[in-house]
Order: C-alpha cells, then structure tokens, then sequence
C-alpha cells in the first residue's frame, strides 16, 4: 500500500537508536531513510510504501520513502 504522509523526522532513542517520522495519526519506521531526511525535526511530506515485515524496533510502521519534500519552518 502506498500513502503520502506529512510529519516530522525524529531520531528515536529506544533499542540503539532510528530514524523515524511522526504525523498527528500515526508512527512511520522509514527502512534506510534517506540521508538527506536525517535532521532531527525536519517537516516533511512522504511518499511511502507501507512494507508487510518484522523489524527489531518495536515502533511504528515499517515502510519505504518513495519520494519526498521538506517543508520550510516559518
């Protein structure tokens, strides 16, 4: 399944440490998050595909970025 969403990036400090996105509904695990997204408290609208797997961190929903935009703070 493919959804857009729009969030902010986080770096979540539980089991080592990961990338993730959080939006008013849900948690987004992104599956090698692209480098250029890793910036703690980066607003960003996602593409992604939602991704029917196991991970190690017990956190959100696994997925894949398909594509991406950042959004300004004003």
């Amino acid at each position: 399944m493919v959804v857009k969403i729009n969030g902010t990036v986080d770096y979540i400090e539980l089991e080592g440490g990961f990338w993730g996105i959080q939006t008013n509904s849900e948690n987004y695990l992104p599956i090698d998050l692209p480098e250029q997204l890793q910036q703690k408290g980066e607003t960003v609208v996602c593409t992604v595909e939602v991704l029917d797997i196991m991970t190690t961190h017990n956190w959100g929903v696994p997925c894949k970025v398909l594509s991406f935009t950042t959004l300004d703070a004003e």
